[in-house]
């Protein structure tokens, strides 16, 4: 993603108009899939939100779409670079992630994030929509993965099915990493569009 006047939280009002209305959703209903109140979803909807980490992928895990369908601006062509101060820090409960670019290849989507586990703190995830691999840069990270635990440093990498719960745990100080996402392509929201829409009091 190239460095915009646009913040996050208008990327995202957009984006999520958009995903609620190609999947036929009410702000009831969203509501109840992503266990997010319906004066908050309002709220992100006209821009006026603070969305965390945890709100984001709360909205993809219930919409059931890749996390760049929310907070993608529109690519950049040929030569880009971005820079970590002009990028706005999405923030967690332990987790500082700075969106820095998507990359579709062949029939996969990869978003690639700079993640900063904070130092003491941990980050607790339900699941959401595709697959996740980390490289450690600094640190010691540890990773827990549906019950399953291991502790990684610098130089080491993880995999697993986002859509399981995780926790990342900073374990010696501040923990530096690259984050990366990776989706199939039916799993963007353009493809989940060719699909009968979910409504209210349907399966």
């Amino acid at each position: 993603m190239e460095a915009s006047a646009e913040s996050v939280r208008d990327v995202l009002a957009g984006n999520l108009r958009r995903a609620r209305a190609e999947l036929g959703l009410s702000l009831s209903e969203l509501s109840r899939r992503s266990r997010i109140g319906k004066a908050t979803l309002s709220h992100l909807e006209a821009g006026t939100g603070n969305p965390t980490i945890e709100t984001v992928f709360s909205l993809s895990r219930a919409l059931r779409v890749p996390i760049s369908d929310l907070l993608d601006r529109p690519p950049a062509a040929g030569f880009t670079v971005v820079r970590a101060a002009e990028v706005e820090v999405l923030r967690g409960a332990g987790v500082d992630l700075r969106p820095l670019r998507g990359i579709a290849s062949g029939g996969a989507m990869f978003e690639v994030y700079d993640q900063q586990v904070r130092a003491g703190s941990r980050q607790d995830s339900l699941g959401h929509v595709g697959t996740e691999h980390t490289i450690v840069q600094a640190g010691r990270l540890g990773v827990r993965v549906d019950g399953r635990d291991v502790e990684l440093g610098p130089g080491d990498y993880v995999s697993f099915d986002a859509g399981l719960p995780h926790r990342y745990t900073a374990l010696e100080g501040t923990v530096r990493s690259v984050l990366l996402l990776q989706y199939d392509a039916g799993q963007r929201l353009h493809s989940a569009a060719a699909e009968p829409p979910h409504r209210d009091g349907g399966p």
